[in-house]
């Protein structure tokens, strides 16, 4: 099979001038891609910025012979969301792929954390993918082509203590995904979560430095480019760390039909082996699935 290749595409990535973000931006520039290198240059925790991090990231790939521009404004600003997409259209004409990567994070434990910490986390990671999104979804529409990749987490998918907010941010995230999936399949626009693992600012303070080394950002990039190609599935969770690949699903059980009326919470109880029971259990691909097996269970009963 043929290399996948970017030529004529135009590829944004948030969050690209450091870690995970560059990695995936030099790659895509390496493949053909005009690259549009979004980053505010902040600290790990939100604080700060400086376009001094995409400029940086630039100067990589113009020095590798491909091409970029830099855009130091925050994803999660209404005007820096909308000056971001402006500025992609106003260089090269047209969006092809969105890497939505940017993120901060603020641990602690959920007695103690501040609400303000939870809303910057939450803004960053979820509206600061939501809003240029919002800018850039027309464009992929009228264009009948888009890729779209949401960067999610172990922590949004199976929980982390003392990171509610982030986990929050980054469950929201698939739910997202999953209707635009939906939404964007008429206009040949695919949409995907990558939940990585891998060595960066965010993460070098609570791993070993043996692990780290195994945790390259290089060994999560295939899969990202992969996700944004012609050939991508759509609607897809792609785990990705230390060389290894797979699907995270949500399955749910069969379940048990309890009768209709008088129903109590002892029934439930009494029959939780049943309802939790995971022979039979599917991971369905839009909400209105489960309610027709609600329908069929209880039509059955």
């Amino acid at each position: 099979m043929s290399d996948i290749r970017f030529d004529g595409k135009v590829v944004i990535v948030t969050g690209a001038g450091g870690g995970l973000g560059r990695q995936h931006a030099l790659e895509f520039a390496r493949r053909g891609a005009q690259a549009v290198i979004n980053d505010l240059g902040a600290s790990v925790d939100g604080s700060g910025g400086s376009s001094a991090a995409a400029d940086k990231v630039v100067e990589e790939i113009k020095a590798a012979g491909g091409e970029a521009i830099a855009d130091g404004g925050s994803v999660a600003d209404d005007a820096g969301a909308e000056n971001l997409i402006k500025r992609a259209m106003d260089a090269y004409g047209r969006i092809d792929v969105m890497i939505c990567n940017a993120g901060i994070l603020r641990d602690k434990s959920f007695s103690k954390m501040e609400m303000a910490d939870f809303a910057a986390v939450l803004n960053v990671h979820l509206w600061g993918t939501v809003k240029p999104l919002h800018h850039a979804w027309p464009i992929m529409r009228e264009q009948k082509y888009g890729r779209v990749v949401v960067t999610t987490s172990s922590t949004g998918l199976y929980g982390n203590f003392g990171q509610a907010n982030y986990g929050a941010a980054k469950l929201g995230l698939v739910g997202l995904m999953k209707t635009l999936a939906i939404e964007g399949e008429r206009d040949n626009i695919k949409v995907n979560a990558i939940s990585p693992i891998a060595a960066t600012r965010m993460t070098e303070n609570v791993m070993p430095p043996p692990l780290l080394e195994k945790l390259l950002p290089e060994y999560v990039s295939p899969g990202v480019v992969y996700l944004a190609s012609e050939e991508a599935p759509t609607a897809t969770i792609l785990t990705a760390g230390a060389g290894v690949f797979s699907v995270a699903k949500l399955y749910e059980t069969e379940g048990a039909w309890l009768g209709e009326g008088g129903l109590s919470a002892e029934e439930v109880r009494d029959n939780w082996a049943r309802i939790s029971d995971p022979a039979g259990q599917q991971a369905y691909g839009q909400g209105n699935e489960q309610i027709q097996k609600m329908i069929r269970r209880a039509m059955g009963g």
